[in-house]
């Protein structure tokens, strides 16, 4: 499992964004960075800079990947043929704790990530328990039966905070969740401007 080294929220501050549109997220009423030098941290950012943060921030939002494996996953979109940015996200979103936060069986990624991780979660009927296990077109994932009771999991399929999109099936009655297609970057909802060109752009001179 990903050690995850900071606070989520603190992630937010960094950035300067609500990443995941939460409504307790401590952007809503301070938009400068952590710390006591924070407000201070608010010039004009380079070129570098804004490449920087565009990773970081995509990185982040599907759980503060580490570095690592965020070059990895980069790599193998760069080695697909066609536009890499979209396939960039067509592989983030097809990891199954990303379909999982998607298709609110759980209120976040991380959550998404703890809970296929401690083995509640099913694909085509097995236990799957690899947060980046990447789910194919047509695969069926469901919450486990001993598993559809906590109150998580009722409590997340009741957020309104965010929607399933259009590319996964959700059925919350039986938590099951069928992955329809593989979506583009216009399809996914993210709450805050994602930039995938510039992640290319900043892998490209460092």
């Amino acid at each position: 499992m990903t050690k995850r080294t900071s606070a989520k929220y603190k992630l937010d501050r960094r950035m300067g964004e609500n990443i995941w549109g939460r409504p307790k997220s401590p952007v809503n009423r301070r938009e400068y960075g952590p710390g006591q030098h924070g407000q201070r941290r608010k010039g004009k950012l380079s070129d570098f800079g804004i490449q920087l943060r565009a990773k970081q921030k995509l990185k982040g939002y599907y759980g503060d990947l580490t570095e690592k494996q965020f070059r990895r996953i980069f790599a193998e979109a760069e080695r697909v043929r066609g536009d890499t940015g979209e396939i960039l996200i067509g592989l983030l979103e097809r990891r199954l704790d990303a379909v999982v936060y998607r298709a609110k069986f759980v209120p976040t990624v991380f959550a998404a990530r703890q809970f296929v991780n401690h083995g509640h979660v099913m694909v085509n009927g097995k236990r799957v328990n690899i947060p980046s296990y990447r789910v194919k077109e047509g695969d069926v994932i469901e919450v486990r039966e001993k598993s559809k009771q906590m109150a998580m999991v009722l409590e997340a399929s009741q957020l309104a905070e965010r929607d399933v999109p259009d590319y996964i099936d959700v059925d919350h009655s039986k938590m099951t969740a069928s992955f329809v297609r593989t979506p583009a970057l216009a399809d996914v909802p993210y709450p805050v401007m994602m930039e995938p060109h510039l992640v290319i752009e900043f892998y490209a001179q460092n």
